[in-house]
């Protein structure tokens, strides 16, 4: 019986307001508008991206020489986050992240039927982000049925992106400047376009022996 092993590194990134301020008064230094800079965040982050009114208010702000990014004190006490809070907002992630699966359960059995029918077993890898690990997460794993694989703290050498993919778009893009978020955007898309699939078959061969080093160490990066 045969397994199939399945790769998923689902990373939410959530950037935090004073990434994106930060990216703000970059794109004010080189002279770009404020909804020039708003269309590069919503393009980037999507609904992570500041608003267009944020964004202009920003602007006028960094006109006014005031370039501090942190929020100004206010009166009144902090807002404070008690624990069951924090984990309301770590249970709508985990919903999103449950919907992923679902959404690739039904995929798997639309695009590889065989697997289904001969009733094997679907290996899953994913980092231990809080979200994958919620127990909501966990429990509609077990109703897959799927196998779950250990996953040392974060470690780049059992990302195929990392190790694989990131490491030969680094190569070619050696010695390039690109002066807009399209431009950049335009050669990615050509350079995953023209690269044979066999190197993205390669990357994922690699993994289990990979997989098996890290764990055998213990997390330790690999050489």
């Amino acid at each position: 019986q045969s397994n199939f092993l399945l790769v998923l590194k689902m990373s939410i990134f959530v950037p935090i307001k004073v990434y994106l301020r930060g990216i703000l008064l970059h794109y004010f230094i080189q002279k770009k508008s404020a909804a020039e800079a708003h269309r590069i965040l919503v393009q980037t982050f999507g609904d992570n991206a500041l608003s267009d009114t944020t964004c202009r208010d920003w602007f006028r702000r960094f006109k006014n020489n005031d370039f501090e990014l942190e929020d100004k004190e206010r009166s009144g006490a902090p807002k404070k986050f008690q624990d069951k809070e924090l984990e309301q907002l770590f249970d709508i992630t985990g919903d999103r992240y449950r919907l992923q699966l679902m959404r690739l359960s039904r995929a798997l059995k639309e695009k590889r039927p065989l697997y289904a029918q001969r009733h094997d077993k679907v290996i899953l890898l994913h980092d231990n982000a809080r979200p994958h690990v919620v127990k909501r997460v966990k429990t509609y794993l077990e109703t897959l049925k799927w196998e779950v694989l250990p996953h040392p703290p974060y470690s780049p050498d059992i990302a195929p992106s990392n190790f694989h993919l990131f490491r030969s778009i680094t190569h070619g893009l050696a010695d390039r400047r690109f002066h807009s978020y399209e431009e950049a955007q335009k050669w990615i898309d050509s350079w995953i376009a023209s690269t044979d699939m066999s190197f993205f078959r390669r990357g994922i061969h690699v993994l289990p022996e990979r997989w098996e080093k890290v764990v055998s160490s213990d997390g330790q990066y690999l050489k």
